[in-house]
């Protein structure tokens, strides 16, 4: 529970650890809503100062929007910044208008440049962007905005530890304690030559054990994996991964270390994109966020909603073009949803495995084949299952309801059900592996696409088969 001055009691939050909002809190909100019309500024700056930054960010996301607004611009330099750390990508955008980014761009003029731009890296990016052209004099800032978004440029931080091969570990300890204020956690040291080229890297474990003596140059690991500035923020994640690496280093073109993407970064990374494939996976834009306006939302959904349009319109097409056999053998509309649901579930599940071997690097170029290979046999398998237990249905349901030929209805419904699925389970295992292999998010595939895709064969492959063995 966050301390209030005695003067303001009972104003205190309690600490809110779920997504449920507290009772207790409420009165909290009431008075400093009301203090906040009554325009009490100091009161309520003394208030906050006292509380934790996080208890601060929760007060600001049960207010009022025009209210959070207006408490957030009161705030001081020092715990505002502390509160734009914790508060969620979309509530920071909310809560960053013209006068509001006035007061950030004074703030940051002020401090150390390095600082500054991790600070930038706090923010959502088309944030940071218009900070940053509010800050043309800051050379160093504003270099952050020459690279594109999504890269390990854009990310990257440039504080680190970087010695020259020369250098021994009773010196390169020294020289950690001096910059331990100004970088909070160093997990590796990087080395480098004469002309400052990353040429290996040290672990502090490895180097705290060492003798004083020792050069880095006959201690450090000469097998370091760097990425460039313009490397996609998901390779970098993926290589990491991979390598079981917890900083990145960052390359110019030359081979210089100008900075390196940190454990926390990596978290943030993860996060953007798993955010980002669910709601392409959903058959929305990327770059939605919750507090869109109507045109946002409009201009991100539509699209996908008229890729989907068209696959339905296909499907209806084909449909459409067995009028006859609908009209002699009506029964055959009661399997068309099974058909398509079949097909759309087996596509998804199959390109969900791949959108996730591809995003997490398990799913390696040499392994292709033999992973699409199991997967045609789990869908084959899967299919004949599914179709057994169709035919079944159908039999007994002519028990009860007459039906004609059911027999030759049972072959027809469960081989249909066999075929969309295998090939519905291919379709879904190979388009995501393509699209990433062309340089296109793996993700979108399992939106639209599959969806699309698989209901237009599910019906096809029903109503030949419908035709072959049932209608003969």
């Amino acid at each position: 529970m966050s301390s209030t001055a005695s003067e303001l009691e009972p104003v205190a939050w309690t600490r809110e650890t779920s997504q449920e909002p507290l009772e207790t809190n409420d009165d909290t909100l009431k008075a400093v809503r009301e203090m906040i019309k009554a325009g009490k500024r100091t009161q309520i700056v003394e208030l906050l100062k006292k509380w934790d930054p996080i208890d601060v960010m929760q007060l600001l996301t049960r207010l009022r929007l025009k209210h959070a607004r207006k408490l957030f611009q009161w705030l001081p330099a020092n715990p505002s910044i502390k509160v734009v750390a914790e508060l969620r990508p979309e509530f920071r955008s909310i809560l960053m208008e013209a006068t509001t980014l006035d007061q950030f761009r004074d703030i940051l003029a002020g401090l150390d440049p390095e600082d500054a731009t991790e600070i930038l890296n706090e923010f959502p990016d088309d944030v940071a962007d218009e900070l940053i052209a509010r800050l043309p004099d800051v050379e160093e800032i504003a270099t952050r905005a020459s690279y594109a978004d999504d890269t390990a440029g854009r990310v990257m931080a440039r504080k680190f530890v970087a010695l020259r091969e020369d250098c021994t570990a009773g010196e390169a300890v020294e020289q950690m304690r001096e910059e331990a204020d100004r970088i909070r956690k160093v997990f590796t040291v990087y080395v480098t030559d004469f002309d400052g080229k990353l040429t290996g890297t040290v672990e502090v474990g490895k180097l705290l054990l060492a003798p004083d003596e020792q050069t880095l140059g006959k201690l450090m690991n000469r097998d370091v994996i760097a990425v460039s500035t313009d490397t996609d923020q998901e390779e970098v994640l993926r290589l990491a991964r991979k390598r079981d690496m917890r900083t990145v280093p960052v390359v110019s073109g030359e081979g210089h270390l100008i900075g390196r993407i940190t454990p926390k970064q990596l978290t943030r990374i993860a996060a953007d994109e798993a955010n980002e494939d669910m709601l392409l996976m959903s058959g929305v834009s990327g770059e939605a966020r919750s507090d869109d306006t109507v045109f946002r939302i409009v201009r991100g959904r539509l699209p996908w909603l008229l890729a989907g349009l068209v696959g339905a319109s296909v499907a209806a097409t084909v449909v459409g073009s067995y009028e006859d056999q609908l009209a002699e053998a009506a029964i055959l509309a009661a399997f068309i949803p099974v058909t398509m649901s079949m097909a759309g579930n087996a596509g998804l599940q199959a390109s969900a495995v791949a959108v996730q071997g591809i995003a997490t690097g398990a799913l390696w170029s040499g392994d292709i084949l033999f992973r699409l290979v199991k997967e045609f046999f789990a869908a084959l398998f899967n299919g004949a299952v599914a179709g057994v237990i169709l035919a079944a249905l159908v039999l007994i349901a002519s028990m009860i309801v007459p039906l004609e030929a059911p027999g030759r209805l049972a072959i027809a419904t469960s081989l249909s059900l066999l075929c969309v699925t295998t090939l519905a389970a291919m379709v879904g295992a190979t388009v995501p592996i393509i699209l990433d292999k062309i340089g296109i998010d793996p993700a979108m595939a399992i939106g639209v696409f599959i969806t699309s895709s698989n209901d237009v064969l599910g019906v096809l492959i029903f109503f030949l088969m419908a035709t072959t063995f049932y209608m003969s």
